[in-house]
Formats: C-alpha cells, structure tokens, sequence
C-alpha cells in the first residue's frame, strides 16, 4: 500500500512529534483508503510511523481495474501537491502499556487553537525550501509565548497548534502575543479558545472539548481571537479584556447553537 506523510518541519531532525499519513491501496477495481494522526519516532532510516489511533478508512468501487488505477495515480499527484512525501514501511497502531489500573483523571481548562490562514496558498508561493523555514520560525514563536503564559502544548496538527492553559485570561493574552510575532513572518492566523472539562485517560487528553474548541476555530477569520460563552463566563471578573458579542452559531457535528465572542484590542 503506497503510504505518504504530510512534510513538517521536523520530518527528518527530531524524534516523538505528531503528524498525518494518508494511504492508498489498489486491489483489482477496488481501492482502499486509509487516513489518521500518527506520531513519528525515531529519525531519517531509524524512523517509524504509528497510528495514534485507529485510522479512517474508506472503499471505493470503480468497476473496471483501468478506472482504478487512474484513480489511485490521481489521488497520489494531489497528496504530493499538498506537501506528503512518499513513506516506506507499515504503519501500525501504537500499542501504549497496559494500565495497573482505572487510571481516568478529569481536569478543567481553557483550551486554544491556533492555526494559520491560507497555508497551503503560502506554501505553493514561496516554495518548500522556504515554507520549511518559515513553519520553523512559526512554531518556535508559538512555543516561545506558550511558555512565557504558562500554556501547555497539546499536539500539532498540520500548520496547527492545540494547548491548555489554566486561566482564560492567560490564554487570550497568549494569543495575542503569537498574532503579533508571527505577522513578522509574514502570516496570519486565527484562534479560538473554549473552556471545558476532559479526561486524561492512559497519558491522553480525551473529551468534547477540544472538538467544540475546534470548530470555534473554524469560525474565526484573519485575525481574529474567538472564544466560546463558556470562556466569556470564566472572564466576567477581567475588566482588562474586550470581548465583542459575535452571535450565534452552529458548531459542526456540536448539539445546540453556541454564542460566540470577539477580543476586542
């Protein structure tokens, strides 16, 4: 099964970071798909992929094996236009130790989720070489602010970063100060920020929270810091912090209609 992983800035240099991989096989008129997160260890020869949970998969019937195969060579020119790289080797699910016991902690947070506008435009602009770098600078500035607030990084995801913090009010400033240092790198991004409870089960942050964050994300523009009621609520008390009422909205695959929030200033 042909297999690609999407490029990132440590795809070669640095071991235990977080990735996509898509994959395709072609058996006959049939194809295969499979797509998921995994996470990368090891590195150059030495490196090996994991699903870091059971991956998506997907059946398509083309009726003829001529039709299948054109499918299969289309579907991988696009993969590689999106900057994968080809991928030798199984990909295999990453078997994490078993637990002595009910090991289920619940913990409370203001989640945030950065990500850039129009990435993939920039990077068919300047180039791989060039966009490598940029991503580089990109993610030790979020770094950089993440530690002077006191966030803590979740996972990345593509030309994302996910992380918690423990009061709201740090989050918003530490949104802020990323804005500011990632527009000398000539990019813009959106935030949102929800507050919610999630369970760490077996090492990993599980819950409805980061999915609802998410999708606050998805509404934002250039620009713009979202925050969701529940964030609005926890920032009753900080006068210091402006918040626009930016109406309500449907939050895909989320129950009910959420009132979200713009910071002003």
């Amino acid at each position: 099964m042909p297999k690609f992983l999407r490029i990132g800035v440590h795809q070669s240099n640095v071991s235990g970071y977080t990735s996509k991989a898509w994959c395709v096989r072609r058996t006959g008129s049939t194809i295969f798909l499979k797509w998921g997160a995994v996470e990368v260890q090891g590195t150059g020869a030495a490196r090996k992929v994991y699903w870091s949970r059971l991956p998506q998969e997907k059946t398509i019937r083309c009726r003829t094996a001529q039709r299948a195969q054109d499918y299969a060579k289309a579907a991988i020119a696009r993969r590689r236009s999106h900057r994968y790289e080809p991928l030798t080797g199984a990909i295999v699910l990453r078997r994490r130790p078993a637990a002595r016991g009910p090991e289920l902690k619940q913990a409370l947070a203001t989640i945030l989720i950065v990500d850039i506008v129009g990435s993939t435009a920039k990077a068919a602009k300047l180039g791989d070489a060039r966009w490598t770098k940029v991503m580089g600078h990109y993610y030790a500035a979020v770094r950089k602010e993440l530690k002077t607030c006191g966030g803590k990084e979740v996972v990345t995801t593509g030309d994302g970063v996910l992380a918690t913090f423990r009061k709201p009010a740090a989050a918003i400033s530490c949104a802020a100060a990323i804005q500011k240092a990632v527009r000398t790198l000539g990019l813009e991004i959106r935030v949102g920020l929800h507050a919610g409870e999630y369970t760490i089960s077996g090492g990993e942050m599980v819950g409805l929270a980061f999915h609802i964050c998410t999708r606050v994300a998805a509404k934002a523009r250039a620009g713009d810091v979202l925050v969701s009621s529940a964030v609005k609520e926890l920032m009753t008390a900080q006068a210091a912090v402006s918040l626009k009422d930016h109406g309500m909205h449907r939050l895909k695959g989320v129950p009910e209609r959420w009132r979200l929030w713009r910071v002003v200033g």
